[in-house]
């Protein structure tokens, strides 16, 4: 743990460099979701119970079962019966198959699912010079990665605005309200329609736009690049997913746990990987989307940042080698 808290240290120095002012950044308590959460510590399951390292007749895979409908999936996924308790299915399929058939399988299905240390780093955005200077940042992004690179921007001194639909709120504020105090508290919140005229109104507007969903899901609600970069051709869009915003990494679903092993940004226990923290791939991408997108605003860049869950892990997890 040691080694990853300098490695955070080191980001958030990057962080402060980049915003120009003084910001009170404290390495481990970036990390954590809040103060009095008490959590199980860290090993074969993740410290909230959700997601869990397994083996496979080769490799390793770390499952996240938070859902409901993830959980109604695994019989689809193992060829279990419908009864089977999830998890006693799961490590009965994974003892007779791969670690790349089982994740290609449950990719498939839209399973939050990863191959333990399958991502690489993160490669530079490739961004475009840009006219615009001022403007607010839009915060379209839900749970904790996007918030807090809008928690970052906003002690750097920018107006964040957060965007939520009464269909859509962000379940955060409701589950844990004191991380939705941290992460949104410093923010001005505004109901809006996702795919209405009033929202892509306010992102012509704007000079920074921050999204934590799938490209193809956005683009059921007209928020795809070709529309939004029409609108308003200097946008900076930071766009936080699980594995990344092209090709068929975009359509993987994804969440810290899971990102954060696919990362490699785990420990190994007598060859068998552990958890070495809580949704470790979740702060570590919402600073890092931050530091860029102060990076890009100070040198006048435009265009989409991509930042994915997992490859921000494998970056963090290659600087502490």
């Amino acid at each position: 743990m040691t080694a990853l808290l300098d490695a955070v240290a080191a980001a958030g120095e990057r962080l402060v460099a980049a915003s120009g002012r003084r910001i009170d950044f404290d390495p481990r308590r970036a990390l954590s979701r809040h103060d009095d959460l008490t959590l199980a510590a860290p090993g074969e399951w993740s410290p909230n119970r959700h997601c869990r390292m397994v083996m496979c007749s080769e490799g390793w895979m770390a499952v996240s079962l938070a859902r409901a409908e993830d959980r109604e999936l695994v019989p689809a996924w193992t060829g279990a019966a419908l009864d089977d308790e999830p998890w006693q299915a799961i490590l009965a399929a994974a003892g007779g198959r791969t670690a790349d058939a089982m994740v290609t399988a449950a990719v498939e299905l839209h399973l939050p699912v990863a191959r333990v240390g399958e991502a690489s780093p993160l490669d530079p955005s490739e961004l475009g010079n840009c006219a615009a200077k001022d403007g607010i940042v839009l915060d379209l992004s839900a749970l904790w990665a996007g918030p807090y690179c809008g928690a970052l921007l906003a002690a750097a001194g920018h107006t964040v605005v957060k965007v939520e639909s009464d269909g859509r709120p962000d379940p955060t504020r409701l589950h844990t309200p004191q991380l939705d105090a941290r992460l949104n508290g410093a923010k001005r919140r505004v109901s809006a329609e996702i795919d209405g005229a009033e929202l892509r109104s306010m992102i012509g507007q704007a000079r920074v736009l921050i999204t934590s969903a799938r490209p193809h899901a956005l683009a059921r609600l007209g928020l795809d690049e070709e529309r939004l970069f029409r609108i308003n051709p200097d946008l900076l869009w930071i766009a936080i997913t699980a594995h990344g915003w092209r090709g068929e990494a975009a359509m993987r679903v994804g969440f810290g746990d899971d990102c954060a092993a696919a990362g490699g940004l785990v420990r190994w226990t007598e060859e068998r990987p552990q958890f070495v923290g809580d949704a470790l791939a979740d702060p570590l991408t919402g600073l890092t989307a931050a530091t860029l997108a102060l990076e890009a605003l100070a040198g006048q860049r435009g265009g989409v940042i991509d930042v994915s869950l997992a490859r921000t892990a494998a970056t963090f997890a290659k600087a502490m080698t």
